[in-house]
């Protein structure tokens, strides 16, 4: 069999398939549940990659798309083919493309560093030209192209496996993930932005939160004061698990299958639940203890509820951005698109009711991973590739940098006094009518939903689905230092160890990076530095 791999970098994981090249059939699936940069969300990724090197960042990344390679089943020499679609962060330093033009956002600054923008258009090359690809001899790489260089392929992915270009509705297409890409059509012109809305709706920065993945809570619904919980098995499909009480945990309905968490679409559905029953008040939830106990231990605190707030509110106020540059109000919008694991997963209906979904929309249409899906078609066709350069050159587009932009500012803040300080929803329309902004009101109408797949990967193959808990990436340094070993107690994901030679070893997909660095503000400044670290070779 001649074996390729398509792979989707996203900024909370990687998602891979091992592909027939001649019939195109999909063998087998691998997802991680991590990204192998430090940190959890797209800032991050780039803090680290512009503070200690892009070269350590490629490094991370190109050792943990050979671990998942290896996990496919495949051996070096097997390779034939290899295609990665993902944001234009993940993707340019796969590649080792400098990324300055992406970690800065004004125009000035730019000028100042003489900061020049980068080529991002498709690709082939042969794997031995890239750093730590030269095991695969017999590969060639294909990357799909970027609209513009802040609009990358994977948004490229999502308006046209989404058939968005072919709408005559003001619609919009949004990725629920982290970097929440999204675009809006008005009159066949695109306007795109990506809100960086943080992990918490890939079930990241939640207490009890894990990326989807088998045996995690998936969605909830209150029945008789009770909490029914529906958890993903192990193909990624949603059941109905154990009814709980919410107030304690207690099983008031038996189900075999476990819970080790809670991913996005469970926090969207809690918080959906929770406030329509009124156990969630924003900010808080009245419980005895303050907390919403589900089933098999998990439980939702109330930093949950701010964290899943800040998330929602983000992608609204990306919406209200884009509509406010459109020209256009949020009620024009019609028709809705999601895609990625979380646009897969959550109810549609209650992604509405949250704000999550424009509220005046007749339709929301999910179409799953579109990133993994343009992986996979330009692995098979050298011919898809080509044409997804000439589309990416022919839209007319329009992006909107919502790190400068008024209105996504004005918006976001008032979102955060919603949200998190319990700022009535009537305050949240006065003061955005008061700023000149496009309303928004709360969903009253039912829409219509088009569920175009079950899962985010409708197909894993033969060989079923493997999750990968461990990428496998570490960072390394010699250091010279008292045995106190604080920098191992103040960790909170146990990501450091040291050995009796002063060896130390950072698990890279559990540090949370420039979000953390409490290993560097704990040890003396001339002993535990990063600028110190290197990548260790798999």
């Amino acid at each position: 069999m001649r074996v390729g791999v398509a792979v989707d970098i996203g900024t909370s994981g990687i998602r891979a398939q091992k592909v027939d090249l001649d019939s195109g059939e999909i063998k087998k699936t691998v997802i991680t549940l991590r990204n192998p940069l430090p940190g959890a969300n797209i800032m991050d990724h780039l803090d680290f990659a512009i503070n200690y090197g892009q070269d350590l960042a490629h490094g991370l990344h190109v050792n943990a798309v050979r671990k998942v390679i290896e996990q496919l089943g495949i051996k070096p020499e097997e390779l034939e083919r290899l295609a990665i679609c993902g944001n234009p962060i993940q993707l340019s330093i796969f590649q080792g493309i400098p990324i300055d033009d992406l970690a800065y956002a004004g125009e000035r600054k730019k000028e100042k560093l003489n900061i020049k923008e980068q080529k991002r258009d498709a690709a082939i090359l042969n794997c031995s030209d890239v750093p730590g690809l030269e095991v695969y001899p017999n590969a060639t790489l294909r990357i799909p192209p970027a609209i513009k260089h802040e609009i990358g392929a994977d948004a490229l992915a999502l308006i046209i496996k989404s058939g968005f270009l072919e709408t005559t509705d003001i619609a919009i297409a949004t990725d629920y993930g982290t970097n929440a890409e999204m675009a809006l059509i008005v009159n066949g012109t695109i306007y795109t932005g990506s809100a960086a809305a943080g992990p918490a709706l890939e079930g990241q920065q939640i207490a009890h939160g894990k990326l989807a993945s088998p045996f995690v809570i998936s969605d909830v619904e209150f029945e008789n004061g009770n909490l029914r919980n529906y958890v993903l098995d192990e193909e990624m499909n949603t059941t109905k698990a154990k009814l709980v009480d919410p107030k304690n945990g207690e099983v008031v309905e038996d189900h075999p299958l476990k819970a080790k968490g809670i991913t996005g679409t469970g926090v969207i559905a809690v918080v959906d639940a929770g406030m329509k029953n009124g156990v969630i008040q924003l900010p808080k939830i009245n419980t005895p203890d303050h907390i919403l106990h589900l089933q098999d231990k998990v439980k939702f605190f109330e930093q949950d509820v701010s964290e899943a707030g800040l998330a929602m509110g983000a992608l609204r106020a990306g919406h209200l951005a884009l509509c406010k540059a459109a020209g256009i109000e949020v009620s024009d919008i019609r028709k809705a698109y999601m895609s990625g694991a979380a646009g897969t997963y959550m109810d549609a209906v209650k992604a509405h009711h949250v704000g999550m979904v424009p509220f005046n929309v007749d339709e929301v249409i999910q179409i799953g991973n579109t990133s993994l899906s343009v992986a996979r078609e330009i692995l098979l066709s050298e011919d898809r590739l080509w044409e997804l350069q000439d589309i990416a050159r022919k839209i007319l587009s329009n992006h909107v940098m919502f790190a400068t932009d008024p209105a996504f500012k004005d918006a976001y803040i008032q979102e955060i006094s919603y949200w998190t300080e319990g700022m009535p929803f009537k305050m949240l329309q006065k003061i955005l009518k008061k700023k000149g902004l496009p309303i928004i009101e709360e969903a009253s109408k039912t829409v219509k939903v088009d569920r175009r797949v079950q899962r985010d990967i409708p197909v894993l193959g033969e060989e079923g689905l493997e999750v990968l808990e461990q990428v496998g990436t570490y960072l390394t340094m010699k250091v010279d230092c008292p045995e106190c070993q604080k920098c191992i107690k103040v960790c909170p994901t146990d990501a450091i160890s040291i050995d009796d030679e002063g060896v130390v070893m950072i698990r890279s997909d559990l540090c949370d990076g420039s979000n953390c660095k409490r290993c560097i503000r704990a040890c003396p400044p001339d002993k535990f530095q990063w600028k110190n670290l290197k990548v260790m070779e798999i």
